[in-house]
């Protein structure tokens, strides 16, 4: 069941410009309002990492995807709705989201949650949100809550609490690049 205070804190914190610590499909995620680009930044800071490297946006639908990728390729729903594990997909076409978020390209990578507490946080929040895994770039994935620094559990706003005791492996998303012109690339 979902923890609707530890949501209600976590947008909360997302609607004032924060970064939020939280559970999500994959592995746990560093993430913010994925339209406002001084919190992407801070993310980027907190990573230590180059903005020259995109990061992926979560969605609970979709709609949402709809709202902020201009044409999305029917391919793209087939490879959305018939993953077995989840799937980013990478878009050209952004259109919406904090510029520092949106690849030189103007793709930027979405993923539809499936995941309770992720897609209930997606759905409050109305918008896309930021998921990049909660370690300093170039370190290995924290998996779970446990595997997590300090050093980023004190540099961001919030710490969700659901999911915390969770020790079970977790791995990040497959990513497939879809060009608006039907070329699709495996990125991992």
């Amino acid at each position: 069941m979902v923890n609707s205070d530890d949501i209600k804190a976590a947008v909360e914190c997302m609607r004032k410009g924060g970064v939020i610590l939280y559970p999500t499909d994959t592995v746990w995620g560093i993430g913010c309002d994925a339209t406002n680009a001084e919190a992407v930044a801070k993310i980027y800071k907190i990573k230590k990492r180059e903005e020259s490297k995109a990061m992926i946006c979560l969605v609970d639908s979709d709609n949402r995807i709809q709202r902020y990728v201009r044409n999305v390729p029917d391919v793209a729903w087939d490879v959305m709705n018939l993953a077995t594990s989840p799937t980013t997909v990478i878009l050209d076409g952004a259109d919406g989201l904090a510029s520092n978020l949106i690849a030189e390209d103007g793709s930027i990578a979405m993923r539809i949650t499936q995941e309770e507490f992720s897609k209930e946080l997606c759905y409050r929040m109305q918008k896309p949100v930021v998921s990049t895994s909660a370690n300093i770039s170039g370190e290995p994935t924290a998996q779970n809550y446990s595997d997590i620094s300090e050093e980023i559990i004190n540099s961001v706003d919030y710490v969700c609490k659901s999911r915390r005791n969770e020790h079970q492996p977790h791995k990040p998303s497959s990513i497939i690049k879809l060009k608006s012109n039907g070329e699709v690339t495996i990125i991992r």
